[in-house]
């Protein structure tokens, strides 16, 4: 789609967007008014997406995300923090 095509088709967009006020005004929010509206606007988001598509492609930007290293020792816990607990899945080692 050519600019003069899309200037065409917002200006279009606008007669319609003054019809549809006018309805508006006579019927009031009906469920009617309400979808004419909702497809004008439809109507623009699509046109912009087209103005998008026309324009050179802009270089993706990366968001910079501060990050926290967390350094996992390789020595053995402490025995002592399990003394209480109970192997999951072998039905415990106390027998209430």
């Amino acid at each position: 789609m050519t600019s003069t095509e899309i200037v065409e088709l917002r200006r279009a967009l606008g007669q319609l967007r003054q019809c549809v006020g006018s309805l508006r005004g006579r019927y009031g929010d009906v469920a009617a008014v309400q979808r004419l509206a909702n497809d004008i606007e439809r109507m623009d988001i699509d046109a912009t997406e087209l103005l998008d598509i026309d324009s050179p492609p802009r270089p993706r930007q990366v968001p910079l995300l501060e990050r926290e290293v967390v350094v996992v020792p390789d020595t053995p816990y402490d025995s002592s923090l399990w003394q209480d607990a109970d192997e999951e899945g072998l039905g415990g080692y106390r027998h209430r």
